[in-house]
């Protein structure tokens, strides 16, 4: 394996160095989902502060598809002028970005949207208000939905795409026993149940051509009781990887994992750090594409050493990153010491108070809420 900081590449997108901007809901777009000028001056920050790839937040293709308040949208050709505008910028400030492509199902916000939300598969205990089971028909215009919004991308400008089949979303339920009781072609067995990510991908890639990067993110695991294995997981990723996926990055759980949730608050050790690298190296022994790590990486010291023992082929952080835009760079320069971010969570409660994402407990931090 090699550094940090040497250059690399995903399917011809030229990286400097190996670290990744996990795709975080900023809470910073329109109400319609176009982009403003605070989401790319967040960006560009991030572009300025050394990350090698930023992944954007989770943009829904769907309108019906929404998961919150000021989220990033993809849906329809009117969003373009401002995506273009933002992927100008990143490029201006010397950095690469790929756009997260997403539909909440289940966990679509119905008062956002006033749609009735899609699921895999509705059955009693789901929910307390209505949800819709989705046709096959429905199914084939959900995976024209991803192909069109990753065309979008393309024309927008971005460096590539990232499908987003984690943390309970609607690709990530078809791949859950949890939440996937369908007896057709798309339940069952783990090739039925991935049958629709790998029509995606197919879809993606007539749109796009073969020289566009197209990532996944997905569960190792879902953390919870009948939920996604590692061992299905694994296939899922395995198919995918057979029908073209360039990269792949590994996260884990659901809203509704509780207990069983990897995702940890206050982390204060290295041995607390990368709670994800079991499976990340369970998927190195399987997968021939770059694997990306995210999860919990506070210290240079533990994203070195994950990186050169083969563990992932690129590191991803999200809270850190909120907590100190620079951190990459900092690291580079030779300051080493470990991220900032206190991992207490609580900038994510600051999106939802429609202030947009920044650290509540940080210095730049407390300048953002007296800004605001």
């Amino acid at each position: 394996m090699g550094t940090l900081f040497e250059g690399s590449a995903i399917n011809g997108m030229k990286l400097r160095n190996r670290f990744v901007r996990s795709a975080t809901w900023e809470g910073m777009a329109s109400p319609e989902g176009a982009v403003t000028k605070r989401l790319i001056e967040t960006m560009t920050a991030l572009a300025q502060g050394g990350v090698g790839l930023i992944i954007s937040s989770h943009a829904y293709i769907r309108r019906e598809g929404q998961a919150g308040m000021n989220q990033l949208g993809l849906y329809g050709d009117e969003l373009l002028p401002g995506l273009k505008e933002m992927a100008a910028a990143v490029h201006a400030a010397g950095g690469k970005m790929v756009i997260q492509l997403a539909h909440a199902g289940h966990f679509a916000a119905e008062k956002f949207t006033g749609l009735t939300p899609w699921v895999v598969s509705d059955y009693e205990g789901l929910a307390t208000t209505p949800r819709h089971q989705l046709t096959g028909r429905e199914i084939e215009s959900l995976v024209a939905a991803f192909a069109a919004a990753a065309g979008r991308a393309k024309a927008a400008g971005f460096d590539g795409v990232q499908i987003h089949t984690a943390h309970g979303y609607l690709l990530s339920q078809f791949l859950s026993p949890i939440y996937n009781r369908r007896d057709d072609e798309y339940g069952g067995t783990i090739e039925n149940r991935s049958r629709i990510h790998r029509e995606i991908l197919a879809a993606v890639r007539r749109e796009v051509g073969p020289g566009f990067p197209v990532l996944c993110k997905i569960n190792c695991r879902d953390f919870a009781e009948q939920g996604l294995t590692l061992e299905d997981s694994l296939a899922a990723a395995e198919n995918m990887a057979a029908a073209g996926l360039d990269a792949l990055e590994l996260s884990g759980g659901l809203p509704t994992s509780g207990r069983l949730s990897p995702i940890r608050q206050g982390i204060r050790r290295e041995a607390q750090e990368g709670y994800f690298q079991e499976e990340a190296r369970a998927f190195k022994k399987r997968l021939s594409i770059p694997v990306i790590l995210v999860g919990g990486i506070r210290s240079f010291e533990v994203a070195e050493r994950l990186v050169a023992e083969g563990t992932a082929d690129y590191l991803a952080l999200s809270r850190p990153l909120i907590c100190e835009p620079g951190l990459i760079a900092r690291w580079e320069k030779g300051d080493r010491r470990k991220a900032a971010c206190l991992s207490d969570s609580l900038c994510f409660g600051s999106a939802r108070g429609d202030r947009g994402i920044y650290c509540v407990t940080g210095e730049e931090g407390r300048r953002a809420g007296d800004d605001r």
